[in-house]
């Protein structure tokens, strides 16, 4: 078997995978499932929901998972001739899912299947089968029909270019500071930018665009000249304010034109209707109203955090009129001087090895699995493996990408690379494997990497997604895990399980300073606890300004007019920091124009009233040591992460609770009750 992705044995084999595989594997698998698709829409097989699943849903799967691998790896280590092979299969593969979603005689055999036959599990992925043959426009004709699959094949380009110039646009910024325009910032940061221009052989430290270097010349540079640098370059990114050949004004056009065409052929107004049809949400105007309730209540805290940076900027830092790049300066500084401690005094304590193994703790503990290491072939040498086990036997895997480099994408996500399923072709029962990946720091002078506490956040949030996934005991592919979902629940456990995060019982034992091994002291943990909530009305305020936007865009707005004047109205209504007029946030709004969050956004803030009342329960619960109850945790386990996409969200969430969720607890945990 020489070409990878064609090898399904067991584990993907990443290493071997070569830019000349993808193709000549595509073809095979698309051949395979074209096969598969003819054979059951034949009028004489059968409609069973199992005979259906043994042919087609494994030869489909088998196509998801090479394809999900190609995709993978052009997000965490793309090259030119990845993305080129990438691209070329990139169509036919739309084409066949399209055309897979919107074939009539496969829709008709599914409304034919007898559900009275089904089992619960089988009953709910048939509701959302049934659901998305419709959403994929099985039931247009004619014009209709073709005009629809070529929509979602331009969508499909436009996504991965808009992906593209975000990364390339972000990988072609670099800077070579001077040691004296570094002042103030974290020694670790300003040793690697050093090894950075070494590496290349240049004078100077090399600073980029990419979060570990980018953040703290904003957090800590004294140097106004150079945040201000920073931040045009950051704020300017893939748009009209940069290098045009990266600009993605156009293809954001042209993304929101094709999906309001797209819904109108679906009967729809506009695609935030379409977009809420699977999600928990029952209309744009009931999420816009949860939008701008929550901004009502965080409005007074945001306005008060302002008026405290603006004080203390012209009393202490002699700044007597703050610019966009002077806040995240401005609230560091600010955060020191108020609770006498930085980011930069926290993170010496949190080394990576030490976090994971706190992470790992509060798991196994909390939800009765041991984590081991475990060996498989890997796309980075940077990149770990394990196992998940209860009672001995194997429950899960994932791969743990920590840090951030050249040719991967920025920001953290967990991905699947499969279900668990119980296979309709040998009955054998399939385990997960997910991926979690971050965009960290690497360790510098032979320490080991260093994490901020937001950074630790983002491990245990990625970890939550995870952790949905590789638990569930859900046999049936489409619901298993986080399959099947609705798309403003599935942050829940992720959410949840960063208030661990602030928690000493668990804090303690994940921490040990790089240098003497000493455990986070509990007095600075205390001013941490203090600070938690520091400018939480505005980081509220900043989510819900993206996330109405979403929602407007989707909805009312003209997508061949300019979007920027949207953008404005939306930072009039909610913002009491208003960014400057050359800020063009949107144009690198990947979640919204290449990752499946559009006319979603909102879901961070709906599922974080759900994670927000779920911890409640922990926390009501929790021993006399703080730490949390594994009688909670069990019960958690069972309702939500076992559940998986087996049954609505809701009813997953009442099992656990006792009844449906309240605004409460998340007021009370972001300290705007």
């Amino acid at each position: 078997m020489s070409n990878a992705l064609l090898d399904f044995n067991d584990l993907p084999l990443w290493d071997k995978v070569q830019p000349a595989d993808v193709g000549p594997a595509v073809d095979e698998l698309l051949a395979q499932a074209d096969a598969a698709l003819e054979q059951v829409t034949k009028p004489d097989f059968p409609t069973e929901w199992n005979a259906i699943a043994k042919v087609l849903d494994t030869a489909t799967e088998r196509l998801g998972r090479a394809w999900g691998m190609v995709g993978h790896l052009n997000a965490v280590a793309d090259t030119p001739e990845l993305r080129a092979a990438y691209n070329a299969a990139l169509p036919r593969v739309t084409e066949f899912w399209t055309r897979l979603g919107a074939d009539e005689r496969l829709y008709a055999k599914y409304k034919a299947i007898d559900v009275r036959q089904l089992n619960a599990e089988q009953k709910q992925a048939h509701k959302n089968a049934i659901r998305n043959f419709v959403l994929s426009g099985a039931e247009l004709q004619g014009a209709a029909k073709e005009r629809f699959a070529q929509i979602q094949e331009r969508q499909a380009e436009l996504a991965q270019k808009f992906s593209e110039n975000a990364l390339d646009a972000t990988d072609a910024f670099s800077y070579y500071a001077s040691a004296e325009e570094l002042e103030g910032v974290p020694e670790d940061v300003v040793q690697a930018a050093r090894a950075a221009a070494e590496a290349e052989g240049k004078a100077g430290h090399k600073l980029t665009l990419k979060m570990p270097s980018y953040l703290p010349v904003m957090q800590f540079a004294r140097n106004r000249q150079l945040r201000e640098r920073m931040y045009r370059a950051y704020v300017t990114r893939a748009s009209d304010q940069g290098d045009a050949k990266f600009d993605n004004s156009e293809l954001m056009r042209e993304i929101l034109s094709l999906r309001r065409e797209e819904a109108q052929l679906l009967g729809y107004k506009n695609f935030a209707e379409v977009s809420l049809v699977p999600k928990m949400a029952q209309s744009p105007e009931q999420v816009v109203t949860f939008l701008r309730d929550l901004a009502k209540r965080a409005r007074p805290y945001a306005e008060k955090d302002l008026q405290d940076m603006r004080e203390f900027a012209a009393q202490k830092l002699g700044i007597a009129d703050p610019q966009a790049w002077d806040w995240s300066f401005i609230g560091e500084k600010l955060k020191e001087e108020r609770y006498a401690f930085s980011e930069q005094e926290v993170k010496q304590y949190f080394t990576a090895p030490k976090v994971l193994a706190g992470l790992f703790k509060i798991i196994e503990t909390l939800f009765e699995v041991a984590i081991r290491r475990d060996y498989a072939p890997v796309w980075a040498p940077t990149v770990e493996f394990y196992r998940i086990e209860r009672e001995g036997k194997l429950v899960g895997q994932f791969y743990l990408d920590p840090d951030a480099r050249t040719g991967k994408r920025g920001g953290a996500w967990m991905d699947d690379v499969r279900a668990r399923w119980a296979r309709p072709d040998d009955g054998k029962l399939q385990t997960p494997v997910a991926h979690l990946v971050c965009n960290f720091a690497e360790g510098v002078e032979g320490k080991p990497p260093l994490l901020t506490h937001d950074d630790v956040i983002t491990l245990f949030h990625e970890s939550g997604h995870g952790l949905h996934h590789m638990l569930t005991q859900v046999n049936e592919r489409d619901v298993s895990g986080i399959s099947g979902v609705e798309w403003d629940a599935v942050e829940l456990p992720s959410q949840f399980m960063e208030n661990f995060c602030w928690e000493w019982g668990v804090l303690k034992h994940m921490t040990a300073h790089v240098d003497t091994g000493e455990p986070l002291p509990r007095p600075l943990f205390d001013k941490m606890l203090a600070a938690k909530n520091f400018q939480s009305g505005l980081g509220t305020l900043r989510q819900i300004e993206f996330a109405l936007f979403d929602m407007l865009l989707h909805t009312d707005h003209d997508p061949s007019a300019d979007f920027m004047p949207l953008l404005e109205k939306v930072r009039d209504e909610v913002a009491v920091l208003k960014p400057p007029a050359f800020n063009r946030m949107a144009h690198t709004f990947s979640h919204i124009f290449a990752g499946g969050y559009a006319a979603g956004y909102y879901s961070y803030k709906w599922a974080e009233v759900l994670s927000a009342d779920a911890y409640a329960a922990f926390e009501e619960t929790a021993g006399n040591d703080g730490m949390p109850s594994v009688e909670t945790g069990r019960k958690y386990r069972r309702a939500i992460l076992e559940a998986g996409g087996s049954r609505p969200a809701m009813e997953s969430f009442k099992a656990f609770r006792g009844r449906e969720p309240t605004l409460d607890a998340l007021l009370r945990h972001q300290g705007m009750a």
